[in-house]
């Protein structure tokens, strides 16, 4: 049994290789048009008060603890006043400072070219230590 696809004369229609794009752009509209219809839906979302930005001055309060992290990862206590030699070593101060009431905020300064490994060890290390304020100490921006 055979099958017989063309008639072999050379007078056959041209084979038509293009993609029909028709029912693409159709399906785009149509997607289009829910997504246009849905937006205002998915966008309705759950009401919240976001935090204002404020820039206080930074007044450092003697009893605050403050750290230092330079560009190399060292690790300094009360500013740049007494070098910590380990993560272990910045444990044991930190411990010995949590039990004071009230209890000290610690104030990290980080260097802007220090790795973030550096910086999160350390708050790792004082928050293990049972400290519940830590907050960075950063420049503020250049008025213009």
């Amino acid at each position: 049994m055979a099958m017989q696809i063309g008639s072999g004369d050379g007078d056959d229609e041209q084979l038509n290789s293009t993609i029909n794009t028709t029912p693409l752009v159709d399906i785009m509209l149509v997607l289009l048009i829910i997504f246009i219809i849905t937006s205002p839906v998915v966008l309705q979302l759950a009401k919240v008060d976001l935090p204002h930005e404020k820039n206080d001055p930074y007044n450092p309060d003697a009893k605050n603890v403050i750290i230092t992290v330079s560009k190399d990862g060292d690790i300094f206590w009360r500013g740049n006043r007494k070098p910590i030699s380990s993560d272990d070593e910045l444990f044991q101060e930190m411990s010995k400072v949590a039990v004071i009431v009230p209890q000290p905020e610690v104030h990290i300064r980080g260097d802007k070219d220090a790795k973030y490994e550096s910086i999160g060890k350390t708050i790792l290390t004082v928050q293990r230590a049972g400290i519940a304020k830590v907050g960075f100490v950063l420049e503020p921006p250049d008025k213009q």
